[in-house]
């Protein structure tokens, strides 16, 4: 991605360094990657809960200051950068689409964490992956996600770790549009199966929207470079549901799908950043063959 120039954002709560909790809210399918690495090494769910608790504590010896702060390296740094300015390029993007739609933008926080963090949602805990707060209108990201991403999923590049933010930062539209709540209400009034098949069209959907974004980022800042595309495209196949159950155990349940499948999580990124059409993503009603594969 062409990023240089292009301004940081300053809804950024920057608490690296800090540590507090255990638990996580909307994520992006981080929370099966321990047990995918651990399973495909022959271990059980004994040896996940240990290697869970082994990376906790090594993460817990980074370097750190008389006060406790993280000196960081300069990846991380740049990392932090880069985060920065993908928030700051939602923020110019969705203000002008809510604008074309008769509606106010207010973006979003982004906080960036070490391992845990406290939520309005509650405890926060790194193994899950980014993950969005509608109790704080915060989207919550450990930088050693994208590390994670590149080494265990071979997702790699700058647009793919783009649209790991866009996506988090697609829930925070579905709340603003009432979409979010709606399809939390639903869910509370519903069987596991159906809740899990509503929670499949609220990721399908933040897919889209983080194409639209992408769509509306090249338009106005001519972002994305050769092969850009392709990076977010294999970004959304491994994190299919699919994908990670096969790859951890060697099969799939369907019934069992939270965020869709690598068909369809790669056919809505790319609808949307085809079409930037705000009404042409999935909706709560659609039916599982008009989902796709």
């Amino acid at each position: 991605m062409r990023l240089d120039g292009r301004r940081e954002s300053s809804n950024v709560d920057d608490r690296r360094g800090m540590s507090s909790g255990a638990k996580a809210g909307l994520g992006l399918g981080g929370i099966v990657m321990i047990a995918l690495i651990t399973f495909m090494s022959g271990g059980g769910l004994g040896d996940v809960i240990s290697n869970v608790g082994t990376q906790m504590a090594q993460q817990s010896q980074n370097v750190t200051t008389q006060e406790g702060q993280r000196e960081f390296t300069q990846e991380e740094q740049e990392l932090a950068k880069f985060s920065s300015q993908i928030l700051a390029g939602t923020e110019d993007v969705w203000t002008e689409v809510f604008q074309k739609m008769g509606r106010k933008y207010t973006p979003p926080k982004m906080v960036l964490y070490t391992n845990s963090v406290q939520t309005a949602c509650g405890q926060g805990n790194a193994q899950v992956g980014p993950f969005y707060c509608s109790g704080d209108q915060c989207l919550y990201i450990d930088l050693s996600f994208f590390t994670t991403m590149k080494k265990s999923l071979g997702a790699d590049g700058d647009f793919a770790y783009a649209y790991v933010i866009a996506h988090e930062v697609g829930h925070h539209v579905e709340n603003l549009l009432g979409t979010l709540g709606q399809a939390h209400s639903a869910m509370n009034r519903t069987s596991q199966v159906n809740a899990n098949k509503i929670s499949v069209r609220l990721e399908l959907l933040a897919d889209y929207y983080a194409g639209v974004w992408a769509h509306y980022d090249n338009q106005k800042f001519s972002s994305l470079e050769d092969g850009d595309i392709e990076e977010a495209i294999r970004c959304a196949q491994v994190i299919g549901d699919n994908y990670l159950q096969e790859k951890a155990r060697g099969y799939s349940q369907p019934e069992s799908f939270t965020h869709g499948t690598s068909a369809q999580r790669m056919r809505w990124l790319k609808k949307g950043l085809d079409t930037g059409d705000m009404n042409g993503g999935p909706r709560l009603d659609m039916s599982d063959s008009e989902l796709g594969a």
